[in-house]
């Protein structure tokens, strides 16, 4: 039986969570300093509070975290890591642009244990059967059969470390990058008086342009807080050809958070507009 630590128990990481116990798998984590919230997902998925020397005991260590959280991970882990006498695999698995990968990495190579560079595309495990992919790279990444095994979709992206968190940010840039650009033009058309015009219009020559929207605008409210240092992250990645657009990206997210714990404004009008708009006509 595989025995797979995961930082930490947010929804992504409780999902992947309750997926492997589901399949089998002990899975371990850190409570410390988590909220009572994290806790009653971490119970709910069958996860197990441990200290770190027996996270870093596991057989696989994913850190599955904000972007802005995988190198204090990762140096939280290395102590343990070093000590201990069988070497995981530490796997991160977080929205960071491969020079960020590059840096963890360097954190947990003096520790002995093999580090994986992976990216999620995906919303987290459910019930259903859904599952995300677990895009990984590197040298150890045939060391994560045991997450197949668990019930995972883990597929390996030919090239170095830093591969999968390029394919992450690139995908991401792409699909969030377009749910704000979109939102942004929603609200404009809205506060022009053009709502119905434009919602028109979509449906007639964009049809899938405007169901896009309704999958991805609506979901964004709750997740745009977090998307905020993903949005740097992708900056960081595409370099002077992008970085501008994608830290004023990373702002519009930072404001729609605000508006979603406050007034919801935004959301108020972005929901109106897309229950409004006629249906795809394809």
């Amino acid at each position: 039986m595989a025995v797979i630590a995961i930082v930490a128990q947010g929804a992504m990481g409780a999902g992947i969570g309750r997926r492997l116990t589901g399949q089998g798998a002990t899975v371990l984590t850190s409570l410390a300093g988590r909220s009572a919230a994290s806790a009653r997902r971490a119970a709910e998925a069958g996860m197990q509070d441990a200290a770190p020397e027996a996270l870093a005991a596991a057989d696989i260590v994913l850190s599955v975290l904000p972007p802005a959280e995988a190198r204090a991970c990762a140096a939280w882990m290395a102590p343990a890591l070093r000590a201990a006498a069988r070497k995981a695999v530490y796997v991160d698995c977080n929205a960071i642009s491969p020079a960020t990968a590059a840096e963890v990495a360097g954190l947990i190579a003096p520790t002995g244990a093999d580090f994986v560079d992976g990216g999620i595309i995906g919303g987290p495990p459910r019930e259903d059967g859904y599952t995300p992919v677990l895009y990984v790279a590197g040298e150890a990444a045939e060391r994560l059969a045991p997450l197949r095994a668990h019930g995972l979709d883990v597929r390996v992206t030919p090239g170095p470390v830093g591969a999968a968190s390029a394919l992450k940010m690139s995908y991401a840039g792409i699909t969030k990058g377009l749910t704000a650009l979109g939102a942004a033009m929603l609200l404009a058309a809205s506060r022009g008086g053009a709502a119905e015009g434009l919602g028109a219009e979509l449906a007639r020559s964009q049809p899938e342009l405007l169901g896009f929207f309704r999958r991805m605008v609506p979901p964004m409210y709750d997740k745009a807080y977090r998307w905020v240092g993903e949005m740097e992250e992708i900056a960081d990645f595409t370099g002077p050809e992008a970085a501008a657009i994608y830290q004023a990206i990373a702002r519009f997210y930072e404001e729609m958070a605000a508006d979603q714990a406050g007034p919801r404004q935004r959301t108020a009008a972005l929901s109106a507009f897309l229950d409004a708009a006629p249906k795809e006509q394809g």
